[in-house]
């Protein structure tokens, strides 16, 4: 599929098509590049994701940009990404920011905190409310050029054991949970570790852990979670909509014509509306089958649980805010940006989904 043809087809919202420049591509030898990922090879959604935007981004550039992906651990560990890609060992990763909080602990902003924002509000911010411009100077201190190109949409907190009634249940639990919200239930007295995706099943079944966050139906069903846990956990109160993330080496992007940019800024805004449509699709889908099934008990937070969750959110939000002047001015932009979706959310979303469930047509 040659790039017109396929602008014409892709549907495209205006801002995206605005990006995308009328003169033909720049020609020249075709640039070879290495994708590293996060995820295993054609994981439903994320994995495959990658594998998407690859071939989008080789399509309508007319194979002046051709990206070999390599899955988790084909040419290095899933959580070795950030720095392949930093160091110009690899020209590209695709990944989820809040796996690098340990460079910066603001990165977690980029995906997801707790309490946080949904996927329209996080397009939102990014796109039109100053979140890209300080992502950028985020990235560019690590020799990185950051676009957002999936959401999951709403995660679940994942599969237990063992039911939590009370606060006391989590003392000691060990849970796989990556991330602000690990911390939060590190803080509630639980031992919070962080495992890469093909890591996960075996530690649940073998007992290596209690509880574990992954996804949500669609993805936990892929690596069989619900075969080796009894209860599912429910709302997210650690990620309302994470966002993942296409990350190119800076030096390499600089070098590109500036046609060929807009083509990659372009092809990763495409990829998140697709990836988004793809998670809530097969998560309606897989939980339709999930609860036909007969299992799992569904659980929702006990109040006093949820509370100290909030509390110990908010903690830890401050605390991240404190660790460096950047990281509190993106915490300032993201934080003032969410008070006001909040109050909108309240009468919009929130409202007519409470109105619609409740009265639901024949």
């Amino acid at each position: 599929m040659k790039r017109r043809s396929f602008l014409a087809g892709a549907g495209l919202t205006g801002l995206a098509a605005a990006t995308l420049p009328a003169p033909a591509i720049a020609q020249g030898r075709p640039r070879q590049l290495k994708m590293v990922t996060t995820w295993p090879k054609n994981y439903p959604g994320l994995g495959v994701s990658a594998e998407r935007l690859a071939t989008r981004i080789r399509e309508m550039t007319d194979g002046q940009i051709d990206i070999k992906v390599f899955a988790a651990n084909e040419l290095v560990p899933p959580l070795e990404c950030f720095d392949t890609v930093s160091s110009g060992a690899a020209d590209i990763y695709h990944g989820a920011e809040y796996y690098w909080q340990g460079k910066s602990k603001a990165f977690n902003f980029f995906t997801a905190v707790p309490f946080g924002m949904t996927a329209a509000e996080i397009n939102a911010w990014i796109y039109h409310g100053g979140g890209q411009e300080l992502w950028d100077e985020l990235s560019a201190r690590f020799k990185i050029k950051a676009f957002m190109c999936a959401n999951t949409g709403v995660q679940l907190p994942g599969w237990y054991r063992n039911e939590i009634k009370s606060l006391d249940d989590l003392k000691g639990l060990s849970i796989r949970m990556p991330g602000l919200g690990g911390e939060v239930m590190r803080r509630l007295g639980a031992a919070s570790v962080t495992l890469a995706g093909p890591d996960i099943f075996p530690a649940l079944q073998n007992r290596t852990i209690d509880a574990a966050e992954w996804v949500g139906p669609w993805n936990d069903m892929a690596f069989g979670l619900d075969r080796v846990a009894k209860y599912y956990y429910l709302p997210a109160f650690h990620e309302a909509g994470p966002a993942l993330e296409l990350l190119v080496n800076k030096e390499k992007f600089n070098a590109l014509p500036a046609d060929l940019q807009d083509i990659v800024r372009g092809a990763a805004m495409a990829s998140a509306a697709e990836a988004l449509a793809d998670f809530t699709f097969h998560n309606i889908e897989a939980f339709a089958r999930l609860t036909a099934e007969g299992g799992p008990e569904l659980r929702e937070w006990p109040e006093p649980v949820a509370a100290e969750l909030a509390r110990v959110s908010s903690e830890v939000l401050a605390e991240l805010a404190a660790s460096s002047e950047l990281a509190g001015r993106v915490a300032a932009s993201h934080d003032a940006y969410l008070a006001k979706a909040r109050e909108w959310s309240r009468w919009s979303d929130g409202a007519m989904l409470g109105l619609r469930n409740r009265h639901p047509l024949d």
